[in-house]
């Protein structure tokens, strides 16, 4: 299991929502969670064999920024 982090522009629960069905549909994606009350709108996701690049993609293909954090 590996935890993604990434900065967004969910800033509102309408915004996650909306993204809600695209990433249930991530193979491989436990848990995720949006700290909409954090300045970067940290999406976290916890996954096993997915790629932080297939993440950005989906939340992009769905209209929002999606830019993972790294150390």
């Amino acid at each position: 299991m590996e935890i993604l982090i990434f900065k967004t522009n969910l800033n509102h629960p309408v915004h996650i929502s909306k993204v809600q069905p695209f990433i249930q549909n991530i193979e491989g994606v436990q848990k995720w969670n949006v700290d909409i009350q954090d300045c970067d709108h940290v999406l976290r996701i916890e996954a096993s064999k997915v790629s932080p690049r297939s993440i950005e993609i989906v939340i992009q293909n769905a209209g929002y920024y999606c830019e993972e954090l790294t150390d």
